[in-house]
C-alpha cells in the first residue's frame, strides 16, 4: 500500500472552473484557493451580502435528496460532492472556494475535470501534520428498510469498499471497491453519475436537472421503452438517443463496466469530507447513498467528539491512582528525570498520567533563553514515563524491574508546550503485553489540543 501523504497541504495557486449546475441550470463559477493549515474546505458564496461562508461539516448537511447541500449563514451550496471528492482523493486538506452561485458545477457528470484542473496547479506541502482521525474500534449504520449498511473498520490507510444493488435486471450487482486513496484518480475519479430513466422523466417533470444535457449523466433504461419515449427524450434534450445493448442510453459510452458502483464510492469519498479530516480507516458499504453517507459521517463525527470528551474530562484535583511518591515506588527515574506527577487512571489496558511543567526545570535555562518551550522528546519521555507504569503493574514487585524503549513510531508534535502548562499523557496497548513487551499508543493533551503523539514499544527486565 502507497504511503499517505503525512503532511497537510494545500494547492500551489488558486484554480477557476466555469460550468452548469446540473438541477439549477444556472451558469456558475467557482475559485478554489490557497488557504492555511487546519483551515480544512469552505465555501464563500461571493455572490451574496457579505459573501458568506459555508464550511463543509457533517452538522451543516441541509439536504440530501439529489446530492449533498450544505448551509451556513443564510447561505447553501449544493451538489459538493463530486469537488470534495477530488480534494479528498488528491490528499488536499485545506481550500477555500469561492463560488457565484448556489450550486457547484455538474461538468462531465464526475470528478475528472477538478482533478485535471487540481493537478494541473500543483500542490505545496505545509508545515503541520494532516490530522488524520483513525478509526480505532468498529463504526456501524445501518437502515434495515432499504437494507442499507456501512461499517468503518480499523486500518492503517484508506481503504473503500461499496456494493450496490437495484434489484434491476440492468445494473444487477456491483462492486467496487480501492485499497489506498492513492488509486482514486485512476480508479474512480472518471466516474459518472447515473440515474434511471423513469426517475430521469420525474426529475425532468418536477422542472430539475434543468443543466442536464445527457453528455453528463449514465441513464439506466430498466424497461420497455416506446418510440414516442424516445422522440419526447430527443425534443427535451435536443440529442437523437436510442437504447444500447447494455440497457443505457446511447447517449454516451461506459468508462469502466462497474461504472455506477464506482461512482458510488466516488460520492461516498466525497460526502465523508464532512467529517472534518482525513480518515483511516477501512471502510464497507452495501447500497449506500447521500442520506446513508451523511449519517454515517455524523456517527464519526460524534466518536471524534467522544474520545476528545474522554481525554479531556478527568478532573486533575481529584485523588489520584499514584501521587508522586507512590510513583517514586514503582519507576526508577528521579529528580531531574521524574516526568510523571500523578497517575489518574489505571486498568489492564491503559494508563493516564499528569505532568505539570513549571519555569522552575532547569532545561529552560537552555530551551530556549526568552522563549521556554518544553521539548517534544521528554514529552514522549513523559508519555513512556506513563506508560511504563501500566506495564509495570503487571508485576508483583516493580521496584525491581526497568522499562527500556524498543522502538519509537510516528511520533507527531502538534503543538507546543509551555511552562504554566498541565500536559495529559493517555497511553493504551495497541495489543496484548507479551515476554514483558508493550506496544502503546501514546497521546499528550494541553486542555483540548493534541500536542504530542506517539507509538511506543517498551520491555520490562529485571534489574540484575
Amino acid at each position: 500500500m502507497d504511503e499517505m501523504n503525512a503532511k497537510q497541504r494545500t494547492i500551489k495557486s488558486e484554480v477557476t472552473i466555469s460550468g452548469i449546475g446540473l438541477h439549477t441550470g444556472k451558469s456558475v463559477t467557482l475559485t478554489l484557493r490557497p488557504a492555511p493549515e487546519n483551515h480544512w474546505f469552505k465555501f464563500r458564496r461571493i455572490d451574496l451580502e457579505g459573501q458568506p461562508i459555508v464550511s463543509v461539516d457533517a452538522d451543516n448537511v441541509t439536504d440530501t435528496s439529489r446530492g449533498t447541500t450544505i448551509s451556513e449563514n443564510g447561505a447553501s451550496v449544493s451538489t459538493i460532492e463530486h469537488l470534495m471528492a477530488a480534494l479528498i482523493g488528491l490528499q488536499v486538506d485545506n481550500v477555500l472556494i469561492d463560488l457565484d452561485g448556489p450550486e457547484v458545477p455538474i461538468l462531465d457528470g464526475s470528478s475528472n475535470v477538478f482533478i485535471e484542473k487540481l493537478t494541473e496547479v500543483g500542490f505545496v506541502d505545509q508545515d503541520a501534520d494532516r490530522d488524520f482521525y483513525e478509526i480505532k474500534e468498529n463504526i456501524h449504520y445501518s437502515e434495515p428498510d432499504r437494507k442499507v449498511e456501512i461499517v468503518g473498520m480499523p486500518l492503517d490507510g484508506y481503504r473503500l469498499t461499496c456494493m450496490i444493488d437495484f434489484n434491476s435486471p440492468v445494473l444487477g450487482s456491483q462492486h467496487a471497491s480501492i485499497s489506498a486513496i492513492e488509486e482514486f484518480e485512476r480508479e474512480i475519479g472518471s466516474s459518472r453519475t447515473f440515474c434511471f430513466l423513469h426517475e430521469l422523466e420525474a426529475l425532468v417533470n418536477n422542472n430539475l436537472i434543468k443543466g442536464g444535457d445527457l453528455s453528463n449523466a449514465i441513464v439506466i433504461v430498466d424497461r420497455q421503452v416506446t418510440t414516442e419515449e424516445l422522440e419526447k427524450l430527443e425534443g427535451l434534450f435536443n440529442k437523437k438517443v436510442t437504447v444500447a445493448d447494455e440497457g443505457i442510453l446511447d447517449n454516451i459510452q461506459l468508462r469502466h463496466q462497474n461504472e455506477p458502483a464506482r461512482h458510488k464510492l466516488l460520492d461516498m469519498i466525497g460526502d465523508l469530507a464532512l467529517v472534518g479530516r482525513p480518515i483511516k480507516g477501512h471502510i464497507m458499504a452495501a447500497r449506500p447513498g447521500h442520506a446513508a453517507n451523511v449519517a454515517f459521517a455524523k456517527r464519526i463525527k460524534s466518536q471524534i467528539k467522544r474520545s476528545k470528551k474522554k481525554i479531556n474530562s478527568y478532573d486533575i484535583h481529584a485523588k489520584p491512582v499514584y501521587d508522586t511518591v507512590q510513583i517514586m515506588n514503582i519507576l526508577p527515574h528521579r529528580q531531574p528525570f521524574l516526568m510523571v506527577d500523578k497517575i489518574l487512571e489505571l486498568s489492564e489496558t491503559h494508563v493516564v498520567g499528569l505532568k505539570n511543567v513549571t519555569m522552575n526545570e532547569d532545561l529552560f535555562m537552555g530551551h530556549f533563553p526568552g522563549a521556554p518551550v518544553f521539548p517534544g522528546v521528554l514529552q514522549i519521555e513523559a508519555m513512556a514515563q506513563t506508560g511504563g507504569i501500566l506495564v509495570l503493574n503487571t508485576v508483583p514487585d516493580p521496584e525491581n524491574w526497568l522499562t527500556l524503549f524498543l522502538k519509537i513510531e510516528n511520533a507527531r508534535f502538534k503543538n507546543q508546550v509551555h511552562p504554566g502548562d498541565t500536559i495529559i499523557f493517555s497511553c493504551e496497548l495497541l495489543e496484548p503485553i507479551r515476554r514483558g513487551i508493550a506496544r502503546m499508543k501514546g497521546i499528550g493533551m494541553v486542555g483540548e489540543k493534541i500536542v504530542s503523539e506517539a507509538e511506543l514499544m517498551a520491555q520490562i527486565v529485571k534489574v540484575k
